[in-house]
């Protein structure tokens, strides 16, 4: 290992969607400028191996195909245990490197000590100079849900500040291998949404903070694998709201966030996906909740 210039493994997923991956890999190819890396793909068990693919992209990469789909946490856990770096770069593989990404990440670590999980600014790759992501906001008590700072503004540079933040973002996070001697792999138990939120409460309760790097900008393009609304996502995303409440807030405040959602959000979806004719999102929806009485309901 190198102090200068650390080895950064870049992981990330695939699932059916070999053009998205492929682009993506033609882009680390392209607009990476640090020259001490890794690049692994995990497969989540695609209908069509990629493989072939993926390596005429970028020559080099390693392929690692999962014999079922580990979801998010899952399949990036996979990779983590056999990456070879001192630093790991988590992203989405329906995101686009620009030059300077890894080196500005890899700063944070090196001037604060108390790093955990880094994150860059992320723009929308159909609306370059709009942003999506500045850090987030802290989870509303009552609804289980937060924001992401800057979401939809015009770059401006009203968001270049290097700071702490609430939560990293999944689309593309560093961690050290230190940190993860210490703090454990991401949670397996949410398979699909909101598992980085519960790993920076977990990195966070360690004593590490969660920075926002603005001088790393990455380009997200958003649900390629999932789609923007789709059943699979309203069950993970009901499913998993309710389990990262359980899982990381005091006993009070989870009966308020229970009293709300079973009061209003319970009903008021219930409501629109009926209304709407939405039934195939409606059985998602309670699928979700019911879960939470009954966690051995498949996916």
């Amino acid at each position: 290992m190198s102090d200068d210039c650390p080895l950064i493994s870049v992981i990330t997923l695939n699932w059916n969607t070999t053009a998205v991956t492929t682009d993506f890999l033609r882009s680390v190819q392209r607009e990476n400028t640090y020259n001490n890396i890794e690049v692994i793909v995990v497969d989540n068990a695609s209908e069509q191996d990629p493989s072939d693919a993926f390596r005429g992209a970028y020559p080099g990469v390693r392929v690692i195909r999962n014999a079922a789909n580990l979801g998010f946490s899952g399949g990036n856990n996979v990779g983590l245990r056999v990456a070879f770096g001192d630093y790991f770069f988590i992203v989405n593989n329906d995101t686009e490197f620009t030059p300077g990404l890894l080196e500005g990440l890899l700063d944070v670590f090196r001037l604060h000590s108390d790093a955990g999980i880094v994150s860059p600014k992320f723009h929308s790759f159909f609306e370059k100079g709009t942003i999506e992501y500045a850090g987030y906001h802290d989870i509303n008590p009552f609804t289980g849900r937060n924001g992401m700072i800057g979401h939809s503004e015009k770059d401006c540079g009203q968001y270049d500040e290097m700071k702490v933040t609430s939560y990293a973002h999944g689309g593309g996070m560093m961690v050290s291998r230190a940190v993860i001697d210490r703090v454990g792999l991401m949670p397996e138990q949410f398979f699909l949404y909101y598992e980085e939120l519960d790993w920076s409460e977990q990195v966070k309760r360690k004593g590490y903070k969660i920075y926002y790097q603005p001088r790393s900008l990455i380009y997200h393009k958003e649900s390629m694998t999932t789609g923007k609304s789709s059943p699979m996502k309203t069950y993970y995303l009901t499913r998993n709201r309710i389990l990262f409440m359980r899982r990381n807030v005091s006993r009070p405040a989870f009966m308020v966030f229970a009293a709300y959602f079973f009061c209003f959000t319970l009903p008021k979806n219930s409501l629109v996906y009926l209304i709407t004719g939405q039934r195939e999102h409606l059985r998602s929806f309670w699928k979700g909740i019911l879960w939470q009485f009954n966690p051995t309901i498949p996916h």
